[in-house]
């Protein structure tokens, strides 16, 4: 069969719970429960600004579709005699999601419907082993989870990858069982047989641990998930409709050594009938990525580059909590700059995860909250607009830092500064149509505040001279975790010393106790 070229620049993903976790136009309080016309809503608000819509419904453990092999009135049963809890109690209603389908609601129908009516190509993107509320699984009593908990996780303890349950990847499920893959599988079949979608996405990076890799080789990771990709690939052709074609997106992770443990092969899924490989920080926007070497593998392949709502997150406001840490949002310029660098390293397009949370959503004292920047999203997929904008470049811990999770990543931030130490600081720039025309400016955040630290910064080798001006370069409504006086130095870098590619940053301690570098940003006007 004939693959068609990827005709989509800006793909936008819809988690649906936003619905009615965020406060928004259509949804005033936490407290309201789910309408379908909400759901309509997230579509026709990105009506015109995006091509491709993904739905994300729920967890993927639970269906939020018409489901004959786990319908809701059955896991709803189980639910109450396993856990004794009563049908009538609140914990089944689930912000009314299941109430919804259980009077014959079909969420994904829905959707599909919405698409169709605001010019969207409408893609389910499945968790394929996501982690919420999995760890109340085992608690007798238990009224936390019912979208996210099924019978068959409860049931097969065995098929977990460890026991500790506050662990995020051990209460994952271990796919080196046929039984797990094929549970998952059926999910898939489902709604690609019963639902006239344009493509499917399978999120590799939701949560990303597949194995015990202590108990199994390379090959034998990569086969089982190539082999389930193709399975995919052969279902879609097998079920569409009309004669139209379905696109496969794999979402994975951005950086390289990451893939190995979690049996990606990105050539070979390509060759299996992947058309969109989906290049993820999880949900941060993050430049310093493996996305260049990525494409380099994949030259007759569409891939994108992930941006999301927030490019790190700072302390938790409520222990225990979820969605319970402040971000720092991602402004206008640094979205059309992670553009242009991604574009310049031969991305497709661009696609959208979490973009929402810019609403109210979690836990007090995150905020302060905004509606989304809505106007960026058509200008993300306009390569020749993006490379005449200004650039600001900004280097943050990512998702990688978050408490060594990610051992296997190799970064530059944060990093703690010792005295006599120089550290270096990779940079990927890319000129706008014309060349640079003026200097930059970079600034360095701190963790801590600074408490007379002397500091030498070279950039591309050459000794910078510090620049007094500390303020954002550009205006931005979004203030937490922004840097100040006490954490903030600058230094003025000369336009010649700019070079598209790869730039070095050489950091040194001269004098002074120990800093952690936090934040590294370039300012081009």
């Amino acid at each position: 069969m004939n693959r068609p070229s990827v005709p989509y620049r800006v793909l936008y993903s819809n988690d649906t719970t936003n619905i009615t976790t965020c406060v928004s136009p259509y949804h005033s309080s936490p407290g309201e429960p789910f309408r379908p016309e909400m759901l309509r809503e997230t579509v026709k608000e990105v009506a015109g600004k995006v091509d491709a819509h993904l739905i994300q419904l729920c967890t993927g453990r639970v269906p939020w579709h018409k489901s004959r092999m786990y319908p809701i009135e059955e896991h709803h049963r189980w639910w109450s005699e396993h856990y004794g809890v009563p049908l009538d109690d609140k914990a089944f209603d689930v912000s009314g999601y299941h109430r919804y389908l259980l009077e014959g609601g079909d969420i994904l129908q829905d959707f599909i419907e919405a698409c169709r009516e605001f010019g969207q190509a409408a893609f389910v993107s499945i968790r394929l082993n996501d982690s919420h509320f999995i760890e109340f699984a085992d608690e007798p009593g238990n009224r936390r989870g019912i979208h996210c908990i099924s019978r068959f996780y409860v049931e097969h303890p065995e098929y977990r990858l460890g026991t500790d349950k506050r662990d995020w990847y051990q209460r994952n499920c271990n796919w080196i069982y046929p039984e797990v893959r094929e549970q998952m599988f059926r999910m898939i079949e489902e709604q690609c047989e019963n639902y006239d979608l344009d493509g499917y996405e399978l999120d590799f990076q939701r949560h990303p641990r597949f194995f015990r890799v202590e108990e199994t080789t390379l090959e034998e990771r990569r086969s089982i998930m190539t082999d389930f990709v193709r399975r995919v690939r052969e279902l879609l052709d097998r079920t569409r409709r009309n004669g139209r074609y379905r696109y496969l997106s794999v979402r994975i992770p951005c950086f390289l050594s990451m893939l190995d443990d979690i049996g990606v092969d990105v050539k070979a899924m390509a060759e299996a009938g992947v058309d969109i490989v989906n290049v993820s920080d999880h949900y941060f926007t993050e430049q310093d990525t493996d996305f260049a070497k990525i494409k380099a593998l994949l030259p007759d392949t569409a891939v994108y580059l992930e941006l999301c709502h927030c490019l790190y997150s700072g302390k938790a406001v409520k222990a225990g909590a979820y969605d319970n840490f402040t971000f720092r949002r991602v402004t206008d310029e640094e979205f059309y700059t992670t553009a242009h660098l991604a574009y310049a390293q031969g991305a497709q397009g661009i696609s959208l995860f979490n973009f929402v949370y810019y609403r109210q959503h979690g836990s007090e004292g995150r905020g302060p909250f905004h509606e989304p920047p809505f106007h960026v999203l058509p200008r993300l997929g306009d390569p020749a607009w993006l490379a005449k904008q200004p650039q600001h470049y900004i280097l943050t811990p990512g998702w990688h830092s978050w408490n060594g999770v990610i051992q296997s990543v190799p970064t530059s931030l944060p990093h703690t500064l010792e005295a006599g130490e120089t550290h270096r600081i990779p940079l990927d720039l890319a000129p706008p149509i014309n060349g640079w025309s003026t200097d930059a400016r970079l600034r360095l955040q701190t963790e801590d505040a600074l408490n007379g630290q002397s500091l030498t910064v070279a950039f591309n080798g050459t000794v910078l001279t510090a620049a007094e001006d500390i303020r954002e370069p550009y205006p931005s409504p979004y203030t937490p975790l922004l840097g100040d006086e006490t954490t903030l130095r600058g230094w003025t870098v000369p336009r010649p010393l700019l070079r598209e590619g790869s730039n070095a940053i050489d950091v040194t301690l001269e004098a002074g106790e120990n800093i952690r570098l936090l934040v590294a940003d370039l300012a081009v006007r």
